[in-house]
């Protein structure tokens, strides 16, 4: 199944706190079960204003349902087509 990269804007999220983290990641589990777990959230990287997050999903369509139902905004999605790291230089 494709990976996905979204990234969301988000003015000042890098600023909230744990219980929000903690409470953003329970609406996003929530709208994951709802959706019959038909995409996997991977994790997350939370920069100042906002957050890249990694999903593994069936299509692009399925990431917007999942922004629609948790009500988080998509900025851009980008399908991974392919993962390098230091072993691809070996």
């Amino acid at each position: 199944m494709p990976k996905y990269i979204i990234e969301r804007e988000i003015p000042g999220f890098g600023q909230s706190s744990p219980e929000e983290f903690k409470a953003g990641a329970q609406t996003s589990n929530a709208a994951i079960q709802e959706m019959d777990h038909k995409v996997q959230w991977l994790h997350t990287y939370v920069i100042g204003d906002g957050t890249y997050c990694v999903y593994i999903a069936p299509n692009k369509e399925a990431i917007m349902e999942h922004a629609r139902l948790s009500g988080f905004p998509v900025t851009r999605i980008k399908e991974v087509k392919t993962i390098i790291d230091p072993t691809t230089g070996e």
